[in-house]
């Protein structure tokens, strides 16, 4: 479709030349840096960390994976997402409608946060196939693509966090500065104002762009320019698929004007959005974490455990109800270092991670959600009026 559009405006001769320059172009700005990392204070912590939390579940005779309560979670999400479904599709009225509509949109991103992302890791369960199964159902029925999602965050956001160019989340938009690399611009001094209106549209981007590109052998945040041809109707057959059960069918089932349907979708992905970004935004865009930047060589001057430690915020990481809602998203920086342990664990191996925190003297930032959220919007305007990245001292 792209390459016969330009072959319209441009001639069949430009129109390749101008595609081929387009894509080079595109590539460039995407490629991942590979980087090294030292070894300092952080590694031995990292080493003993692993050797406690391994004597920890071998132990208790337990897995890493998911237990009887994580089994219970994904019955309870997954059955929330049919009972509001159910509920939505056969309303009787305007107001339940929107109501059950938004409520059911609530429990699919929770059971993102408690049940995919796990899965993503291969933790939610101990089959690598079900694991599979559950990541590719609770992922793709959102009318995204598990594969490609998958790729970034695992090979790109978890290894170089908050790394310009190597880390698939910390590429910068024209409309927000969060690193020093991108211009600095007189209307990002208004930024910290107007990010709560745009954050509204993440998910709609992400729906009908971000992946969207991909489709024409480019890229939108993501690791690989080309993706299997599989996923690609994958991409098609899920997206059409969330549009119909959304929309089409809810217009035809109902009876309600197409303006009411329309407008509870928007409302529904609006709302995602702000919770999406009020869990994860405040983990990592803060005024508190650092943004290192490789030297010539591709290397950094710290060690990947402590990288860790000092991108990530944690809030109420020790509250039972957070970790039950969230997924373990409050606790980032367990998450981060290990990814191979379900989140419902977490709870209990909190107090390992901080009694060697303190022993190795490294830095972990834990505070309330109002202490992350305020320091978001610190780093928002200090990233509007500062050339130069600032990081505030952490200190406890």
């Amino acid at each position: 479709m792209v390459q016969e559009l330009f072959y319209c405006l441009y001639g069949q001769d430009e129109g390749t030349i101008l595609l081929i320059i387009l894509k080079g172009l595109i590539k460039r700005f995407i490629r991942m840096k590979k980087l090294k990392f030292i070894k300092d204070e952080g590694s031995l912590f990292y080493k003993e960390l692993n050797e406690q939390i391994e004597h920890y579940f071998t132990r208790n005779g337990i897995k890493k994976t998911g237990n009887s309560k994580m089994f219970f979670k994904i019955f309870f999400y997954f059955g929330l997402d049919v009972l509001f479904y159910s509920l939505m599709i056969t309303s009787h009225s305007v107001f339940t409608f929107y109501l059950f509509y938004l409520l059911m949109g609530l429990c699919v991103l929770l059971t993102a946060f408690n049940i995919s992302h796990d899965a993503a890791h291969g933790v939610a369960v101990k089959s690598k196939f079900w694991n599979g199964v559950l990541f590719s159902l609770s992922f793709n029925l959102q009318g995204n693509n598990a594969y490609i999602w998958g790729k970034n965050h695992n090979e790109s956001h978890h290894l170089y966090t908050n790394i310009e160019g190597s880390d698939i989340d910390v590429l910068n938009n024209p409309l927000f500065r969060m690193t020093e690399s991108q211009p600095l611009e007189w209307y990002h001094r208004y930024q910290f104002i107007y990010a709560p209106i745009l954050y509204l549209f993440y998910s709609l981007n992400w729906f009908f762009f971000r992946e969207a590109l991909m489709l024409f052998n480019f890229s939108s945040r993501t690791i690989k320019v080309k993706i299997p041809k599989s996923e690609v109707v994958k991409l098609i057959l899920y997206k059409s698929l969330y549009i119909g059960y959304m929309i089409v069918l809810p217009i035809y089932v109902l009876h309600f004007d197409w303006s009411i349907v329309l407008l509870a979708f928007m409302l529904n992905h609006f709302l995602i959005s702000l919770l999406f970004v009020g869990v994860l935004g405040v983990a990592h865009l803060s005024d508190y974490v650092v943004h290192p930047i490789p030297n010539a060589n591709n290397s950094l001057s710290i060690s990947w455990p402590k990288l860790q430690l000092l991108t990530s915020i944690d809030y109420h990481p020790e509250s039972k109800f957070l970790n039950f809602v969230l997924g373990g998203f409050n606790a980032h920086a367990v998450h981060h270092l290990l990814p191979n342990v379900c989140h419902v664990h977490y709870l209990n191996i909190m107090p390992i991670f901080k009694a060697l925190v303190q022993k190795h003297q490294l830095t972990y930032m834990e505070m309330s959600y109002g202490e992350s959220l305020a320091s978001h919007f610190r780093f928002l305007k200090m990233m509007g009026k500062n050339e130069h990245l600032i990081v505030t001292q952490y200190e406890r």
